[in-house]
C-alpha cells in the first residue's frame, strides 16, 4: 500500500528526498497522506484554519472524527454492538485501564506471555488485580507462541489477554484463540493493527497505539464490546473510564485532534486500495522477500522465531558478530535505509515493514542482504 519510493539517483529511497525508514514506531506514513496533510495545513477544506487550530467541539473537527470512525468501522467490519474510542496515553496506558474497567481486585486475568510487551502488561496488571500466566515462551526467549492446548487458564476465568504481534521479538498470532463463549478475549494489536483482516466479533476488546500502522504517536484506538462498558471501579481515573469516553464521543477532554485526523486519512487510503484483504496481500509479499533472503543465506542471517509465527510486520535476525551487523547498518545507511537496529534489550537487526513501507523498500533491503 506504500507509495512508490523509487530513486532516480542510483540510491535507494525516494526521488523526493525521502529515505526508507524501517523504524518500529513511530513509523513512516504513506506519502500521499502526508501530502494531503501538507495541503490542509493552513486551510482545511476551505475552513480558513488548520486542523491543529480547530476546536474539538466545532463542526469541522466533529466531522473529521466521525468520518474517521466510520471508515475504521468499514475497514474492520466492526459490529454495531462495539464502541470505537480514540484515547490517549499509548497502548501502555491500557495495561492499567483494562483492570480498572474489566475486573475487580479479586478477579484474575489470564495472560499469554509471548514477549516484552505482554510481559509489561502482566507487570502492570499485577498492581490492580490477580494475574495468571496461562502460558509463556520466556524459557525459549520468546521465539514461539505456546500451543493453545497447553494454556492453563483459570477455572471460571472471564478474561484472557494476548499481544497479537510482539514488536520486539517478532512473533505474531496467525489465528484467533478459540476461547469459550463466556470468556472475554482482549488483544493488544499495536504493531499489526489494520495489517490484515480480523474478525472483531471474536474479541471483547482490541486496542492499539496508532504510531506503527495508522498515524502519529498520541492516539490509542480502543474497540470494545458494549456490554463490557460501564463496569469501571469507583476509583478508576476519569481518563481511563471507557464509559466516560464512550458517552462523550472520545471528547471528555481535548482529544489528540491532529493524530485522529491523520488516522482518518490513512483509513481512507486503505479503503481506496481495496481494504484489508489487499493490504494483507501486499504485506505478505513484502515480508516474504526478507524472510526468503534470510532462509536462503545458508545461516549467514539467523532468524530466531519459529516459522509458523513469524511476524509480517517486525522481522528480527542476527549475524555472526556485532562487527558484521555494524557493517550492515553502515551499508544500509549508504543506500538510504535507516532504523534497522534491533531493540536495545535484544540487539541484532530488526526490519519493520508496516503498511506504509512500499514494496521498493522491501526489495531494497532484500537486495542488500544478497
Amino acid at each position: 500500500m506504500g507509495n512508490s519510493e523509487s530513486s532516480n539517483d542510483g540510491k535507494s529511497g525516494s526521488s523526493k528526498g525521502r529515505i526508507y525508514n524501517f523504524s518500529a514506531g513511530p513509523a513512516m506514513l504513506p506519502v500521499d497522506v502526508l501530502e494531503q496533510a501538507q495541503k490542509d495545513m493552513l486551510n482545511w477544506n476551505g475552513s480558513g484554519m488548520g486542523v491543529m487550530e480547530m476546536s474539538h467541539r466545532g463542526k469541522e473537527f466533529v466531522s473529521i472524527a466521525k468520518a474517521a470512525e466510520a471508515d475504521l468501522r468499514t475497514l474492520l467490519k466492526i459490529p454495531e454492538n462495539y464502541k470505537v474510542l480514540f484515547m490517549q496515553g499509548g497502548a501502555t496506558t491500557q495495561f492499567a485501564a483494562i483492570p480498572f474497567n474489566l475486573t475487580t481486585p479479586e478477579d484474575t486475568i489470564d495472560f499469554v506471555e509471548t514477549g516484552a510487551w505482554s510481559t509489561k502488561a502482566i507487570k502492570e496488571a499485577k498492581k490492580y488485580c490477580k494475574v495468571n500466566v496461562a502460558a509463556t515462551s520466556k524459557a525459549e526467549n520468546f521465539t514461539h507462541i505456546p500451543e493453545e492446548s497447553n494454556w492453563t487458564l483459570t477455572p471460571g476465568g472471564k478474561l484472557v489477554h494476548i499481544c497479537y504481534n510482539e514488536t520486539i521479538g517478532g512473533v505474531e498470532f496467525k489465528d484467533i484463540p478459540r476461547c469459550a463463549d463466556d470468556v472475554t478475549l482482549v488483544a493488544d494489536m499495536s504493531s499489526d493493527f489494520l495489517s490484515k483482516p480480523v474478525d472483531v466479533s471474536k474479541f471483547g476488546m482490541i486496542y492499539a497505539g496508532a504510531q506503527k500502522n495508522v498515524g502519529p504517536a498520541g492516539v490509542t484506538i480502543v474497540i470494545i464490546r458494549e456490554d463490557l462498558i460501564g463496569k469501571a471501579r469507583a476509583d478508576c481515573p476519569a481518563m481511563f473510564d471507557y464509559k466516560l469516553a464512550a458517552d462523550n464521543d472520545s471528547m471528555y477532554n481535548t482529544p489528540p485532534c491532529y493524530g485522529i485526523y491523520i488516522c482518518g486519512l490513512v483509513f481512507k487510503k486503505l479503503l481506496s486500495i481495496g481494504g484489508l484483504e489487499k493490504v494483507e496481500e501486499y504485506n505478505l509479499k513484502k515480508c516474504a522477500l526478507i524472510y526468503d533472503a534470510i532462509d536462503g543465506s545458508e545461516g549467514f542471517y539467523k532468524a530466531p522465531v519459529a516459522k509458523n509465527c513469524r511476524s509480517c510486520m517486525n522481522i528480527p535476525f542476527t549475524m555472526a558478530s556485532k562487527e558484521l551487523e555494524t557493517e550492515f547498518f553502515a551499508e544500509a545507511a549508504k543506500r538510504n535505509m535507516v532504523q534497522l537496529a534491533g531493540h536495545k534489550s535484544v540487539g541484532g537487526i530488526r526490519v519493520s515493514v508496516y503498511n506504509a513501507m512500499p514494496m521498493e523498500g522491501a526489495e531494497a533491503i532484500a537486495q542488500l542482504m544478497q
